[in-house]
């Protein structure tokens, strides 16, 4: 019995994902991004990370651009100090009406307008160096997260947190937790793994293309990611809410996984346009 117990809770954890979107998404957008900026660019990131310790989280090191790229969430366990930041991760504009960014972000308060605020703040070189470190860092993670289209777009369930779904085999999860660990995990691990086979993917005469536009051109484009994510899981992105819970059939996964993959390419390569403008 205690071996069959053994061989159980190894079976439990090879199914659950070795990493989430906050941390698996995250680190390999940021690393693309690292990869792809100009020489100087990458240099001014060093010098600005190697004086995190302005941020005065020594619980939430930001030394490096993949500790940078999940700070913004390891600071929300500080609670009181940084609750005002909560709302900046996300935007949840209705994927059932027409794109409306605006009446989605009241006051400033959602992922694309604190992306180019965060982006104003870095580029100002008469800010205090603090000012500077902590936008570059929220930077890195809010472009990670505006490219988890659960992050962009929803249907008034929280980013798909209260759309219940079975993935594949694995039963009682939801639309958000699919996207941010399950698929992510799945997706950035199959071969060519990593941010170098996700990067290599996109041929480089294409990658200027996948960096063009504005902040709000990408957050109308991952909402219609979303929109796509609730019609993979039901048929229909509006239907209503099946009495049975959806399940993300694993031939619809399969299809899915070039999708994120191309999701976190196109996160690393505008990150490093905007770190580029922003620092080179």
């Amino acid at each position: 019995m205690r071996r069959w117990l053994i061989l159980l809770a190894a079976l439990v954890g090879l199914a659950s994902p070795a990493h989430a979107w906050w941390e698996y998404g995250h680190e390999t957008v940021a690393t693309i991004a690292m990869q792809s900026v100009r020489p100087d660019t990458r240099q001014a990131i060093r010098r600005l990370l190697a004086r995190s310790d302005l941020l005065e989280t020594p619980t939430c090191p930001a030394r490096t651009i993949e500790q940078a790229s999940v700070w913004a969430d390891c600071v929300k366990t500080l609670k009181d100090r940084y609750s005002y930041a909560y709302s900046w991760h996300y935007q949840n504009v209705d994927v059932c009406r027409p794109f409306d960014l605006k009446a989605n972000c009241p006051d400033g308060n959602c992922v694309s307008r604190q992306i180019e605020r965060q982006l104003r703040l870095l580029k100002d070189r008469n800010q205090p160096q603090r000012v500077r470190v902590e936008a570059l860092v929220f930077l890195v993670h809010f472009m990670g997260d505006l490219h988890q289209p659960l992050h962009a777009g929803d249907r008034h369930d929280r980013g798909g947190n209260d759309m219940k779904a079975d993935y594949g085999f694995r039963p009682n999860t939801n639309l958000h937790s699919i996207w941010d660990g399950l698929l992510a995990d799945r997706a950035i691990s199959t071969p060519p793994a990593g941010p170098g086979g996700i990067l290599a993917e996109v041929p480089p005469a294409d990658r200027a293309a996948e960096a063009a536009g504005s902040v709000e051109d990408w957050s109308r484009e991952n909402w219609q990611v979303a929109h796509d994510a609730y019609a993979a899981l039901l048929g229909d992105a509006c239907a209503p809410v099946p009495a049975t819970r959806p399940v993300l059939t694993n031939a619809t996964i399969a299809t899915l996984v070039p999708v994120m993959r191309h999701q976190i390419a196109r996160g690393g390569l505008r990150l490093a346009r905007l770190l580029d403008e922003a620092l080179g």
